[in-house]
């Protein structure tokens, strides 16, 4: 399958500007590791659904499992769980497109 136009490269580069901004916060709760693969998810099922609003379970799947793929070599996913907070966790999740997801990180 092709990669989107919107990779997770764009959602890492918005991460790690987010977490060289606002990580200075100290003792805020962080996202599990568990939760960042849950964010990684969410973020390529609103892109898969933006891009293909027809796909199925199983193009949305497969995308998501190339986005984990992918982001495990990348330093922002890398560094999810130690610098997301809570706070912008339940934001992205509640996010219904890509780009009010990206906006939880600025």
């Amino acid at each position: 399958m092709p990669a989107l136009t919107r990779p997770f490269a764009l959602v890492a580069t918005t991460l790690a500007l987010a977490l060289a901004t606002g990580s200075a916060a100290g003792c805020k709760p962080k996202a599990t590791p568990a939760q960042c693969d849950q964010l990684l998810e969410r973020y390529a099922e609103l892109v898969v659904r933006e891009k293909m609003p027809d796909a199925s379970a199983e193009v949305v799947h497969a995308e998501q499992a190339r986005e984990k793929n992918e982001a495990r070599g990348d330093d922002a996913f890398k560094n999810c769980s130690s610098e997301v907070s809570q706070t912008e966790l339940e934001c992205a999740m509640r996010a219904t497109k890509a780009d009010a997801f990206e906006k939880c990180f600025e």
